[in-house]
C-alpha cells in the first residue's frame, strides 16, 4: 500500500514540475519578444533616428518630435530622450538655403514645485542647436535631446516647448513634448 502511494505522489509530483517548466519556458519566451520589439531612442544612432522619425511624419511637416505621441516617461535615477526633426519647406520668396535653429524652454510646470532653469538642466544634449544651413526640400536636420534624471528627483510631470527658428531670428514652427518622471 505504501509503494503504491508514494507513485502516485512521484508522478504528481512529475506533472507539477513537467508543467511548472513550461509556463516559464513561455514566459521567457513572451519576455524576450516583448523587449526585442522595442527600440529604446537612448540606444539609437543618428541614422535610426532620422529613419524612424521619416517614416512616422513623412516629407510634409515643418517642425516633428519622436515618440509622435509628444509624452515621454523616465524614471528618477534613469536616462531618456527624444528626437526633433526640422525639414525646410519654405516657399515662395523665402525658399532656397536657410539656417535653421532651435531651442528648448518650458512651456508648462505642470504639476512640478521646481523652478524652471533645474528642468532645463535635466537636458544633458541637445538642448539647443546652433543655426545650419537646409536647403528647400533638402535632408532635414535630425537631433537627440538626452535627458538624465538624478536619484531623488521629485516625481512629477512638465512640458518642454520646442521653438524652432530660420534666420536666425523668423520663428518657423513650435512642438510641444510632455515628461513624466517616475519611480
Amino acid at each position: 500500500m505504501k509503494k503504491r502511494g508514494s507513485i502516485e505522489m512521484s508522478i504528481g509530483t512529475i506533472v507539477v514540475i513537467v508543467l511548472s517548466m513550461s509556463m516559464l519556458i513561455l514566459g521567457l519566451v513572451l519576455i524576450r519578444g516583448i523587449f526585442s520589439g522595442a527600440t529604446d531612442i537612448t540606444e539609437m544612432t543618428s541614422n535610426q533616428l532620422n529613419d524612424q522619425v521619416s517614416k512616422l511624419f513623412g516629407e510634409d511637416k515643418k517642425l516633428s518630435v519622436y515618440p509622435d505621441t509628444n509624452s515621454i516617461e523616465i524614471k528618477a535615477g534613469e536616462k531618456g530622450a527624444f528626437a526633433i526633426r526640422i525639414k525646410n519647406l519654405l516657399k515662395g520668396f523665402e525658399s532656397g538655403e536657410k539656417k535653421f535653429s532651435y531651442e528648448i524652454g518650458i512651456a508648462d510646470l505642470g504639476n512640478c514645485n521646481i523652478e524652471e532653469e533645474r528642468l532645463l538642466r535635466l537636458i544633458t544634449t541637445g538642448g539647443s542647436f546652433l543655426p545650419t544651413s537646409v536647403a528647400t526640400g533638402g535632408e532635414p536636420i535630425v537631433r537627440k535631446v538626452s535627458l538624465e534624471i538624478p536619484e531623488g528627483f521629485p516625481l512629477c510631470s512638465f512640458s518642454y516647448k520646442i521653438e524652432s527658428f530660420y534666420d536666425e531670428t523668423q520663428t518657423y514652427a513650435t512642438e510641444f513634448m510632455d515628461v513624466s518622471i517616475n519611480a
